[in-house]
């Protein structure tokens, strides 16, 4: 039986890395798909190609109106919103702390913590109404990473980021534990996506040698592979898992048990 079959799930960052493949897999579970990223022509072709029920809005995440519109787009054609995977963001530059532009700091700031916090605003009151009404579940995925959960050398603001996203998280289970709302994040290290792989090809001793240098201190001693890391937010976002919130799953390959 497909475990999203009929569910609403909503997704940012939809066209890149993690959101592209979890809208694939959501899609493959039987969910109907509302989808934002801020390539609009790139967001509908690739919603057309998916086998389910579409429907997309593009927009930058640090907009407040396009989470309203997304949370209203997601009642008025599918009738509620059950799940929300909030994984848009951006990285930052290699760079130790007073290197890093104020303005690339504020931009951070704005999508990668900013940017899930007026997620939730929209999505948290509409889940609350549903759950009132009807007593359904649902559940919020939020996409931060193994930098939210320790220091993270050359990586200062995009951390500091990452870390509020558990600090939302957390905060939120609590406040909506009896609403019938879960809240939970993921927190991948380094995996196989574009902007991984980009990053790598940018390093001025290779990309090969730039990976053995990445891996070396993983447990596991290689990088994730997308799937894994979607594993863990469909597992997130499972009704059937309906004891777990406020939690911080690491999917690191073993760096958060050092």
């Amino acid at each position: 039986m497909q475990r999203f079959a009929g569910l609403t799930v909503l997704i940012t960052g939809a066209t890149g890395g993690f959101g592209r493949r979890a809208a694939e897999r959501f899609a493959e579970e039987g969910a109907n798909l509302v989808l934002s990223d801020l390539d609009d022509a790139r967001l509908k072709t690739f919603a057309e190609a998916l086998p389910a029920q579409t429907a997309t809005l593009s927009g930058d995440v640090s907009d407040e109106r396009l989470h309203k519109e997304l949370v209203k787009l997601a009642v008025s054609r599918f009738g509620r919103l059950d799940v929300a995977v909030n994984n848009a963001g951006v990285a930052q530059t290699y760079v130790k702390l007073h290197q890093v532009p104020v303005a690339e700091a504020r931009r951070i700031i704005d999508i990668d913590l900013v940017g899930v916090f007026l997620a939730m605003k929209y999505q948290l009151h509409q889940m609350e109404k549903q759950h009132a009404a009807d007593a359904r579940r649902a559940a919020i995925v939020n996409l931060s990473s193994i930098a939210g959960t320790a220091g993270a050398s050359n990586l200062s603001v995009y951390s500091a980021a990452k870390h509020g996203v558990i600090g939302l998280t957390r905060s939120a289970a609590l406040e909506y534990a009896t609403k019938g709302v879960r809240v939970n994040a993921v927190c991948p290290s380094f995996a196989r996506t574009d902007m991984a792989m980009d990053f790598l090809k940018m390093s001025p001793d290779g990309p090969e040698a730039a990976e053995a240098k990445l891996v070396r201190g993983v447990p596991m001693k290689r990088l994730a592979d997308v799937d894994e890391v979607i594993e863990a937010i469909l597992f997130a976002a499972d009704p059937r898992n309906s004891f777990m919130t406020g939690q911080a799953l690491g999917v690191d390959g073993g760096i958060g048990a050092m």
